[in-house]
């Protein structure tokens, strides 16, 4: 999980199955060439988005 919080990104990752994870829920699906998204890091605005993927 990342977001911005007072200019700073900040992650967050999750185990799974930990129990602190009650569900997971798939708002939207991103259409991507990589399987680790490490170079959205350094991008910000429009360029740091993922186009939809169609049905």
């Amino acid at each position: 999980m990342r977001k911005i919080s007072h200019g700073v990104g900040v992650e967050r990752t999750f185990q799974t199955y930990s129990p602190l994870v009650d569900s997971i829920e798939v708002k939207r699906r991103g259409d991507v060439r990589q399987a680790k998204l490490y170079y959205l890091r350094e991008r910000s605005g429009r360029s740091a988005r993922i186009k939809e993927k169609l049905a």
